[in-house]
């Protein structure tokens, strides 16, 4: 329905931004990480994703569109609603997000209001065998990105590859924006490197 809103900033409180685009004041639910980013009176796009239920009719924003992709992820996994979805991307990063799940850290994603222990569990069983099924065991020889790399290197280079799938980028996308990427970078790091590539792109 929506794909992003241009517009003036025109009202932020916690979680909330007012977006005046041609004289109509959108209403967007924002995370801390896209707050932090605006400022009263500044003109800027950020990326939607339309939330509706039977009592709800509720518009989120976001700066960019890895954090808008980890969002609808979220909301695909049962159990989690728009709140806690929000909640766990005003705590973490697109990247740190994605890094957390591929390395079963619960206790990362329980950092999260509102998140506990069984919710943790759950994202990182579903998303976790979803990259498995579809990307299989990539990285681990390094193989790639057509040189023998060691196994920690491969192994964070693959799990690079998989956080920038999580994100909503290809297999090929990936691989290409982690190519000269030192190898002995954290794999935060390395997912951060790659996606400065692509949002050149």
């Amino acid at each position: 329905m929506f794909y992003y809103i241009e517009g003036r900033v025109s009202h932020i409180e916690p979680h909330i931004a007012v977006i005046d685009c041609a004289g109509v004041g959108y209403l967007l639910n924002v995370t801390n990480q896209t707050q932090s980013l605006l400022s009263n009176g500044d003109t800027v796009k950020l990326y939607t994703h339309v939330y509706i239920k039977e009592d709800a009719f509720d518009l989120y924003g976001f700066y960019d569109i890895q954090e808008r992709d980890c969002f609808r992820l979220l909301l695909g996994i049962s159990g989690i609603g728009a709140k806690v979805a929000l909640s766990i991307l005003s705590t973490l990063s697109p990247e740190k997000f994605a890094i957390a799940v591929l390395s079963e850290d619960e206790k990362e994603i329980t950092r999260s209001p509102g998140v506990g222990k069984k919710i943790a569990q759950r994202i990182i069983l579903e998303l976790k065998d979803k990259l498995k099924k579809s990307f299989g065991d990539i990285g681990r020889t390094g193989t790639a990105f057509g040189s023998q790399l060691d196994p920690e290197a491969g192994d964070k280079l693959g799990e690079s590859i998989m956080a920038l799938q999580v994100l909503g980028y290809g297999a090929s996308e990936a691989t290409n924006a982690l190519n000269g990427v030192d190898p002995s970078e954290s794999t935060e790091n390395m997912v951060r490197y790659a996606l400065k590539r692509l949002l050149k792109q």
